[in-house]
């Protein structure tokens, strides 16, 4: 279907049939590809079951092939635009894949019976068959990739990395520099009388002190930062004067 969608044209120029038919008829050439697909694929599926049907999809699985050994041979860096418009150049994977259904087609030549038949037959060998199938086809299509394969990389460097459970320590400079985009800290700034003097952490919170002045009182300025994000709306400030109460 998505030969025949709007981003048909794009994967047509990307692909290898550019050279082979030439520019201006590329995308034709791409859309009645994907409308025989769609014919082949739809006889397939609906009664009555026919010997040739299966003849049409290992023809079709053969054009396949030579189409992709046309590919490497005469444009190795463009890609084959079969499954979508990401750019994937020619690799084994694809004349793997091409194989599989090739292999499929020929079994089908067998088949005495409509699917809807087998299932009602054998309902867990068929759907596992069918779950078998989709996952080898999906396995060897590098333009899917980016929807599971990439995921899965990210997931097994978060689990695997030697540095995945260690507790992430949010630099003192960091929190400073929040502190210092806060309302809290523009508050009272002009009562500060030193830079940093202390640090502590308290749950999800990064205590910071600094000695201040209020009203001629000398007292110590007392910032909450959180260390749980960036926000320093959060932030909040109490002047502890040298008797021990809060001015602010």
């Amino acid at each position: 279907m998505f030969k025949l969608g709007r981003r048909a044209p794009v994967a047509a120029r990307r692909s290898a049939l550019r050279k082979l038919v030439g520019e201006t008829r590329a995308v034709p050439a791409y859309r009645a590809v994907g409308l025989v697909e769609l014919l082949v694929g739809a006889l397939l599926v609906t009664p009555p079951v026919l010997v040739v049907e299966a003849y049409l999809a290992v023809a079709l699985s053969v054009g396949m092939l030579a189409y992709l050994a046309y590919a490497k041979l005469r444009a190795p860096e463009a890609g084959c635009g079969c499954l979508g418009d990401k750019h994937t150049p020619v690799r084994g994977r694809g004349f793997v894949r091409a194989g599989v259904l090739l292999a499929s087609g020929a079994l089908a030549a067998w088949s005495t019976a409509w699917w809807p038949a087998t299932l009602a037959d054998a309902p867990l060998a068929w759907v596992a068959v069918v779950v078998a199938q989709s996952a080898v086809i999906v396995a060897l299509s590098p333009e899917l990739d980016h929807r599971w394969l990439l995921p899965l990389r990210r997931w097994r460097v978060r689990v695997s990395h030697p540095l995945a459970r260690t507790p992430v320590t949010v630099p003192l400079e960091s929190s400073v520099q929040q502190l210092q985009r806060s309302d809290a800290y523009r508050s009272v700034v002009g009562a500060l009388r030193s830079d940093l003097l202390d640090s502590w952490e308290e749950g999800r919170w990064r205590l910071l002190t600094y000695s201040a002045d209020q009203d001629g009182v000398a007292a110590t300025a007392v910032f909450a930062v959180p260390l749980d994000g960036h926000r320093p709306q959060d932030i909040r400030v109490a002047l502890v004067p040298e008797s021990g109460e809060v001015l602010v």
